[in-house]
């Protein structure tokens, strides 16, 4: 989308051949016929004089300098009267309400739009279209640009981002609003239609073999042969709950770029694929029921906390849950558990086809029973 097409206008004031007056909001074509030093003069044909100046004059300070009496120009109404009896006109508001409508008919067309990068930050990259402030997500960066940064680090992330800068880029308009003055991109929406279209050789439970091209906080990214076209390859992600049965931190302990890999496809959804390692491995919750049981008092390992209670590590394997319930509050439950301390837990419950298992610590009940019987012999 390069500039602002003339030929273009927001409202129609000329309907079945008869001339409409023009209303606040309208975009009309005038013709310059004077220039003061801080004002523009057009012509408006039957409508009569109007009148570029003020503010609005200095906002297109730059465009307006280099025009010409007789030039043409589109302008949008902002005043019908102003007190010289001339129309009050803005050249920027026009600007931006077709640019406003461009950007509508792209996104209804599903177009492509080449944008300049101007600028980065954390979250993604900053552009313009027609003047209209754009903000592409890393999120929507194709997957070739997306940054692949261990462990998340944002000033990494930064600084991958910033060799865009000045570089062009096809995207298309994922959303906007006009009102709020909100443009968002999406560079990866050009390659959801093909790669939607490859992704249909491919089956749940399907198995590929890849390389592996980045690992990041919540996962690792693999590229596989793509069955239609072995010269261009497929990109998929292992979420870090993917990648092995015992319990991951930090992916990178586990897997490096370079590592050559086999997954299994668990689920092809809106143009992503996504693949497991451990789906290769053998289910250690087939055969827990030969290791433990219900009521067993077992040996655990506190690996960390979250808001539904503690993760516990009972072998590399097999982990279970000790719910906050179990406690008066987390910061009681804190006080009482240290992440890698291990303590006695008794199994409340086992699911080995939702891999769950409850915990209840062993601990709290015998020093519960030992309060009660200190207080019984003090009474």
């Amino acid at each position: 989308m390069e500039g602002i097409k003339e030929n273009t206008t927001k409202n129609i004031i000329e309907q079945d051949d008869v001339i409409k007056p023009p209303k606040v909001g309208d975009i009309v074509e005038g013709t310059v016929s004077g220039k003061g030093r801080a004002s523009l003069y057009l012509d408006l044909g039957g409508f009569g004089g109007g009148i570029i100046f003020g503010k609005e004059f200095l906002d297109a300070k730059t465009r307006l300098k280099h025009l010409k009496v007789g030039e043409r120009l589109l302008v949008k109404v902002v005043d019908l009267e102003n007190e010289e009896g001339y129309i009050e006109l803005s050249l920027t508001k026009a600007g931006q309400d077709l640019a406003w409508e461009e950007i509508s008919s792209a996104k209804d067309k599903d177009e492509m739009i080449k944008v300049k990068i101007t600028g980065a930050n954390k979250g993604g990259l900053l552009a313009e279209i027609s003047g209209i402030p754009a903000f592409l997500p890393v999120s929507q960066l194709s997957s070739a640009n997306y940054p692949k940064v261990e462990g998340g680090d944002t000033q990494k992330i930064l600084k991958s981002l910033q060799k865009f800068v000045g570089e062009e880029m096809e995207v298309k308009v994922f959303d906007y609003d006009k009102r709020a003055e909100k443009l968002i991109l999406s560079e990866k929406a050009k390659e959801s239609k093909k790669i939607k279209e490859i992704l249909e050789s491919y089956n749940v439970g399907d198995i590929v073999e890849g390389e592996i091209t980045g690992v990041v906080d919540f996962g690792a990214f693999i590229k596989f042969p793509n069955d239609k076209d072995e010269s261009e390859k497929l990109e998929g992600l292992i979420h870090i709950s993917e990648l092995d049965w015992q319990l991951i931190e930090d992916p990178s302990k586990v897997i490096k770029v370079g590592d050559k890999v086999q997954a299994k496809v668990i689920d092809i959804s809106n143009g992503k694929v996504s693949l497991s390692i451990k789906a290769l491995k053998q289910d250690p919750w087939e055969n827990i029921g030969e290791k433990y049981n219900k009521d067993d008092v077992v040996k655990g390992e506190v690996v960390k906390f979250n808001p539904f209670g503690a993760f516990i590590k009972l072998s590399p394997e097999i982990q279970g849950l000790c719910h906050v319930s179990e406690f008066a509050s987390r910061e009681k439950m804190e006080q009482m558990l240290r992440t890698g301390e291990t303590y006695d837990f008794q199994i409340i419950s086992i699911e080995p086809s939702d891999h769950r298992m409850s915990l209840k610590l062993k601990e709290k009940k015998e020093k519960k029973e030992k309060e009660e019987i200190k207080e019984e012999v003090e009474k």
